[in-house]
């Protein structure tokens, strides 16, 4: 039996956007999400641009103090503690690489300022050794420490972030989107990286994307989000295979098949309308204005997010009709 690493209960993290004089507005962009995250394995995070991936993932950190819900990681409940002594064990590799590097640090610098703020070194020669080893764990060499980002490439400058993650001994990485910014010849590249970092070091990692097929190749288990919910959750061939939601059904149509004559007996399941404004979701199903199942149901029960079959989760009101 894996031990759980992370697990997150009813998470809930919204944003007022309006006034005090008017009545409060909230973006409810995580609303009610709960998962865990074994000890060395790999969570995927799928789902449309603004579904709340990133958010879920800076919340878990505390980068966003959340509205409601607990975080547990390793048995302790984080959500009200001083994350000071968690911030070593938990790291995050964000998305851009070119505005998450500060351009008047050396790269050098940038590794090494987490080695300063907690003190990992106990001499300059230790910390320069520290920099060094870590940026040839990333692919790069000694030389590139005196450098600045500007005189990286894309996936240069993502690997160093890597490598700043990396530099305190983490168990547990957010991984937002790191290869969506980068060319599609260095993303395999990237990712075949983590993984051996993965295998080297033991980590645990929450990877975001919203490339399904590199979070298939990536990660042992599926999260689906959509609007600020978890719709599906499974293991990542249970998931592609044997999905039951019709929101992940219509995500998996659309991944890319390398076969013409697969390709052209697939079926694209294109979803009509446009994701509501989670300004004014919808009441019900959040889905349910794009779902060709819904019903009056859909709009009046929120549906639960509920195990369906072993270590797989679904939230549909018409799990027996979907196709």
């Amino acid at each position: 039996m894996s031990k759980k690493l992370l697990e997150v209960k009813n998470l809930k993290q919204y944003f007022q956007v309006s006034g005090k004089l008017l009545k409060p507005k909230y973006v409810k962009a995580v609303d009610n999400v709960s998962l865990f995250i074994n000890k060395g394995e790999t969570l995927g995070l799928v789902g449309e641009s603004g579904c709340g991936k990133t958010t879920l993932g800076r919340t878990i950190l505390r980068l966003y103090e959340p509205t409601g819900g607990k975080i547990i990681y390793d048995g302790t409940d984080i959500t009200k503690t001083r994350m000071h002594t968690y911030r070593r064990r938990m790291q995050i590799v964000f998305q851009d690489p070119y505005a998450s590097l500060n351009p008047r640090m050396t790269v050098g610098d940038i590794v090494g300022e987490a080695i300063d703020i907690h003190k990992l070194a106990k001499s300059r020669k230790e910390r320069q050794d520290k920099i060094i080893w870590m940026l040839q764990k990333v692919g790069l060499n000694s030389e590139h420490a005196n450098r600045y980002p500007h005189e990286f490439s894309g996936g240069q400058r993502q690997r160093i972030g890597i490598a700043r993650a990396l530099a305190v001994d983490p168990e547990f990485i957010v991984c937002d989107e790191p290869i969506s910014a980068l060319d599609v010849s260095i993303q395999a590249q990237v990712v075949n990286m983590f993984e051996d970092l993965q295998a080297d070091m033991g980590l645990t990692y929450l990877f975001i994307a919203h490339d399904l097929s590199v979070v298939k190749h990536i990660s042992r288990r599926i999260g689906v989000m959509y609007l600020g919910k978890l719709v599906e959750l499974a293991d990542s061939n249970e998931l592609i295979f044997h999905s039951v939601h019709p929101y992940t059904k219509s995500l998996i149509s659309a991944i890319p098949i390398a076969d013409p004559k697969q390709s052209r007996a697939s079926q694209r399941i294109v979803l009509d309308g446009d994701v509501p404004s989670p300004l004014n979701p919808p009441s019900g199903c959040r889905f349910r204005t794009r779902c060709r199942y819904a019903t009056e149901l859909c709009a009046q029960k929120e549906p639960e997010f509920k195990e369906i079959s072993p270590g797989h989760y679904a939230a549909c009101h018409h799990l027996d009709k979907v196709q």
